[in-house]
């Protein structure tokens, strides 16, 4: 019996949204993805009931932008269930260990039914470690009942998440709930630490932690004027100028690349004389695969950290991670050995110095692993050569200058190079801006900026069907 057909039972207690039976109007998807996000943020803002202490380590400090998650309220998981569920079941379906026929509409169903089981089940077991590993304060002190009611909080909130994606993927709005959480996050980081009129006292007196009111109040209130530039620009444990400028940077960058693309000319086989292009860009798999090797190292550093804190002198814990307590950051740890090290990005250019095979080790880890996760994606998104030929053909198109029976060959030429070599530039642009301490991390930049660019590709999609801008 195949994998599929074991999830055929459980298809009918599963929350789903269902399909819209008409074209959904521009307008009624913007305000269907603006409550969306206006849930999301109420959520991010709701502390959980029965907690009585979050001052333990997090092990998703530094990678909760990323994850749209927030500490002690019940948007606690973020997004993680759902990216580690779309992680496995495509790396399962993609190495063929789960047979899907993408053309069948039971076996998509079916695929998306057990990917969606898999994330209720992953948001389980996330809720009860968490609670278990004392995040939340010590079972014995927080009483069994707190503990049952803290899991059924985080339980509720990742099927809100749950079925707000599937409500925007449906069509009711624009993009997915995944990007729109995440780019929200992101962009609130950025604006946070440019602009926080919170001021901390760090031993060379009080200080605004966003960078720009930093600036402006290091220049009134110090009379060396050149002293005050050089510490808005460089000050350590919080965010400066530079940080800001290379996120600037990086914006810019990653706005350029998106518009390389290769026009392949398309024909149109009904229709004489009506011909167009069918582009292939750079970022040919967009932002899924710095979203898996997230899913990946976020996973990974939880269980890491989890281990290290029951059983720290154990040889193979140790090889997975070794952690200590962060400097500026109260409570929280940073990996300083194992796997878990090597594999989060360098601070600073002075521990490149310090530790080159660390940085090299990082760059090849994210080059390799965003390549791979996007040919893999490919295959398993119904966006390979073939898959795309076979989307052509049914369209009554041929590729101009060629046979048709050539077509597959002509996309294998460009498709996969794309793929993989996107993948690197999306890791290699990700290593940069990590080692120039932009903010929100090279991660967060990318995923921000190609999902504003998605977003904004679906306005003028719909606005060349004719539906206006708002929908008059």
């Amino acid at each position: 019996m195949r994998f599929l057909h074991l999830i055929r039972p459980v298809m009918c207690v599963l929350p789903e949204v269902a399909s819209p039976d008409r074209k959904i109007p521009f307008r009624e998807k913007v305000l269907w993805t603006a409550i969306t996000l206006f849930i999301f943020l109420v959520c991010c803002q709701i502390p959980i009931y029965g907690v009585q202490s979050a001052k333990s380590s997090d092990p998703f400090y530094w990678m909760r932008v990323i994850l749209a998650s927030n500490r002690g309220t019940l948007m606690e998981l973020g997004i993680s269930p759902i990216v580690t569920s779309g992680l496995v079941m495509q790396l399962l379906a993609g190495s063929r260990i789960i047979e899907v026929d993408y053309n069948v509409k039971e076996d998509r169903a079916l695929f998306s039914g057990a990917q969606k089981l898999f994330g209720i089940l992953i948001t389980t077991g996330e809720a009860i470690a968490y609670v278990v590993s004392g995040m939340y304060g010590d079972i014995g002190s927080i009483g069994a009942g707190n503990a049952i009611l803290i899991i059924a909080q985080l339980f509720c909130a990742g099927l809100i998440v749950l079925t707000l994606d599937e409500l925007l993927q449906k069509g009711y709005g624009l993009g997915s709930g995944i990007s729109l959480f995440i780019a929200t996050n992101i962009c609130e980081t950025i604006v946070w630490k440019a602009f926080s009129p919170t001021t901390l006292n760090t031993g060379r007196g009080t200080e605004f932690e966003g960078a720009i009111i930093a600036l402006f109040h290091l220049l009134i209130t110090r009379k060396n004027k050149v002293t005050a530039l050089r510490e808005a620009l460089t000050r350590q444990n919080l965010p400066n100028v530079t940080n800001l400028m290379a996120t600037v940077v990086v914006f810019v960058v990653v706005i350029y690349f998106q518009g390389w693309r290769v026009d392949l000319p398309v024909k149109y086989q009904k229709y004489r004389g009506q011909q167009g292009n069918y582009p292939i860009k750079l970022f040919y798999t967009s932002n899924m695969p710095i979203i898996l090797q997230t899913a990946l190292v976020s996973n990974l550093y939880f269980i890491s950290q989890l281990l290290y804190n029951r059983a720290p002198t154990n040889i193979l814990v140790r090889l997975l991670g070794k952690w200590q307590d962060a400097d500026g950051a109260p409570g929280q740890k940073i990996p300083v050995g194992g796997i878990a090290y090597y594999i989060s990005p360098p601070t600073s250019f002075a521990e490149i110095l310090y530790d080159p095979f660390h940085a090299v080790f990082y760059l090849v880890f994210i080059l390799t692993a965003c390549a791979l996760f996007s040919k893999t994606w490919i295959e398993v998104s119904g966006a390979s050569a073939r898959d795309v030929a076979k989307q052509l053909r049914d369209n009554q198109m041929v590729m101009k200058g060629h046979r048709d029976s050539a077509l597959i060959h002509v996309l294998n030429r460009y498709i996969p190079t794309a793929a993989a070599f996107g993948g690197m530039c999306i890791g290699a642009l990700s290593v940069c801006a990590d080692f120039m301490g932009a903010i929100g991390t090279g991660t967060g930049i990318l995923l921000s900026v190609t999902i504003i660019f998605q977003f904004y590709e679906a306005f003028v999609k719909e606005q060349r069907e004719g539906m206006g801008a708002f929908g008059f």
